[in-house]
């Protein structure tokens, strides 16, 4: 794998969006096929994370918006069982979305409550969850975008 010096593979960027493409018939963001994807990705306005397939999944993947909604730098995201981006009290709710987008493929229209790092709380709006696959269509794990949300 071609890692980055921030840990994050350009293929694992590509995985993103190839799956995107594939469930929702588009690109996730705009790219430029002239520039790097990872960099594009990192950059982008859109908050983008993706989780990995362990029994309790761990984020693999925010960018820098994602970043900045969690409060968190890249190394606390990266060992953070993703049910902990909501609260407690969300997170029945949250394994039930979850299993749906697996059953589903993907899930667009998404609002829900999720919580940073120092307890912030923020209203995601009209986030798009999908499965992501690999080139052999393994599952690989979920992501989610977004670029609407409102502290609450």
């Amino acid at each position: 794998m071609n890692m980055s010096k921030n840990g994050y593979t350009e293929q694992h960027v590509i995985r993103l969006n190839n799956s995107f493409k594939r469930w929702i018939g588009r690109d996730l963001i705009p790219l430029d096929k002239n520039k790097n994807y990872l960099q594009q990705f990192m950059e982008s306005k859109t908050v983008i994370l993706s989780h990995g397939i362990e029994a309790d999944p761990i984020l693999n993947f925010g960018n820098q918006a994602a970043l900045t909604l969690w409060e968190m730098d890249r190394a606390t995201f990266l060992k953070t069982p993703s049910r902990l981006t909501a609260e407690p009290t969300e997170r029945t709710a949250r394994e039930h979305f979850i299993r749906q987008v697996k059953e589903n493929n993907f899930v667009d229209h998404y609002t829900g409550i999720r919580i940073s790092n120092t307890g912030k709380r923020f209203y995601i709006k009209q986030a798009i969850v999908w499965n992501m696959i690999d080139e052999k269509d393994h599952y690989y794990g979920q992501a989610a975008a977004f670029a609407d949300y409102e502290y609450v």
